[in-house]
């Protein structure tokens, strides 16, 4: 097969094999030979939602000091080697997350309103109603551009229907992204369907069964393409080699994480049930789908995603960290010393786990930088006291400089009720995407650009 055209490789190829498609990183060889250095350089932006549940003890999240002298607070600590990549932002409010007279389903109206800007309307039946969330303004804007207009990635399983809050729609709970009003984006949450949803494999859609029967009959997805791989790196210069090499081990490592898992799935274990390619301990799990996550920016199969380490209302306990308590309740804590402390704990394992989708990020070339200098990551809740739900002064940072579009290295203070969808505006704008509004959107942020 001949991959070059004029010493030109295409975006848009794919190394193939029986059954399988890998897209490939972003090459110099995709670069027209007549092209300047500065071009060949240039990366697309990425742009990312993180969410977490049930709000976070914000005494110990929120910075003391603003501008870039700004201290790290305990729950901070594990991202203090990127203080130069974050903007840690105060202030911001979710309006549309309060009862507004519907009376109890905070948890609900926090994942529905946190990146749409809209109050969802209260129904525990098929007329589920919220708004299009800021991933999906984005993700129609590039689809056209990639193989996936977005990602929707999630940590908990949300195979549930009904009433999941207060007479509120388990949707509202299940899902931050939202493609219409009436159309929620649910999160995938099995690395083995998300892996050959990525990667091409296509017995992703059938049943268990039947993958074990033809996994008995392949190897890896590499040894699908190993032909391809051959001729392709042939034509290939050195760095472009070197890339590939990287890529694709990064992909067996992830394959191999994910057969393991799915070893262990099989394994007898009492007590315990979960899904097919789903590791035993959260951190495994987690920082998988958020390799997952980076290796779909890497290869350019995606420019959006969204990522739920937990849905709202998250019962989880975490046993690595000693805290055998359910999250949601321990929250609602009353001032009580020990149950604070546990939140704390809960609220700092989730960002050590972020840190390593950051390094991850940082430690992969991409055009003139790497990935994390080419996207703009949100990383937050819909609630900030979690004890009260309120839904005020949010927690959040930005993390990445989205190709130079923000300066970041700053805490910035915002005043009170303005609304977090300003900060969407703001951050689309920087990717290319000027949608008129975004939910109760007002305006775009100062200051992210400037000092």
């Amino acid at each position: 097969m001949t991959f070059l055209t004029n010493g030109h490789l295409s975006r848009r190829t794919f190394l193939r094999g029986v059954g399988a498609a890998i897209a490939l990183p972003m090459l110099e060889a995709m670069s027209p030979a007549v092209a300047t250095a500065s071009q060949a350089r240039k990366a697309p932006a990425r742009l990312a939602f993180c969410y977490v549940p049930n709000g976070i003890i914000m005494k110990d999240w929120t910075p003391t000091g603003v501008g870039s002298g700004y201290e790290f607070t305990r729950i901070l600590k594990p991202l203090e080697s990127y203080r130069e990549d974050l903007l840690i932002l105060s202030g911001l409010a979710d309006h549309n997350g309060n009862d507004l007279g519907d009376g109890p389903g905070d948890h609900a109206r926090a994942g529905a309103s946190f990146l749409t800007g809209v109050h969802c309307r209260k129904t525990s039946g098929a007329d589920i109603h919220s708004g299009i969330s800021a991933d999906q303004i984005a993700a129609q804007a590039f689809a056209s551009q990639t193989r996936f207009p977005s990602l929707e990635i999630g940590c908990e399983d949300s195979r549930t229907v009904g009433n999941c809050d207060s007479g509120y729609s388990c949707a509202y709970t299940n899902s931050i992204s939202w493609r219409s009003p009436t159309t929620p984006m649910p999160p995938e949450v099995n690395p083995r369907a998300l892996f050959e949803r990525l990667f091409g494999t296509q017995d992703f859609r059938l049943d268990p069964a039947t993958r074990a029967r033809r996994a008995q009959y392949r190897k890896s997805i590499l040894d699908l393409v190993r032909e391809d791989t051959q001729t392709l790196v042939g034509t290939l210069g050195p760095a472009d080699k070197r890339k590939m090499d990287e890529y694709l081990s990064s992909v067996r490592e992830i394959e191999v994480r994910i057969q393991s898992a799915e070893r262990e799935a099989n394994a007898p274990k009492p007590g315990i049930e979960k899904p097919t390619g789903i590791p035993v301990t959260f951190s495994e799990y987690v920082t998988l789908m958020f390799d997952l996550q980076a290796a779909a920016f890497q290869a350019d199969l995606t420019r959006v995603s969204t990522m739920m380490i937990g849905r709202e209302g998250s019962m989880r306990t975490y046993p690595e960290i000693a805290v055998a308590d359910s999250h949601h309740p321990l929250t609602h804590h009353r001032n009580n010393p020990e149950f604070i402390e546990k939140v704390t704990q809960i609220n700092a394992l989730h960002l050590k786990l972020f840190e390593g989708f950051l390094a991850k990020l940082k430690a992969t070339p991409d055009g003139d930088g790497s990935l994390l200098d080419h996207s703009l990551i949100v990383y937050g809740s819909g609630l900030g006291d979690g004890n009260r739900h309120t839904h005020e002064n949010l927690p959040l940072l930005v993390a990445g400089k989205g190709g130079g579009g923000i300066k970041s290295g700053r805490h910035i203070v915002y005043d009170k009720e303005t609304p977090v969808a300003n900060l969407y505006m703001t951050l689309l704008d920087r990717v290319g995407v000027h949608p008129d509004s975004i939910g109760n959107s007002s305006g775009k942020l100062v200051q992210l650009s400037q000092v």
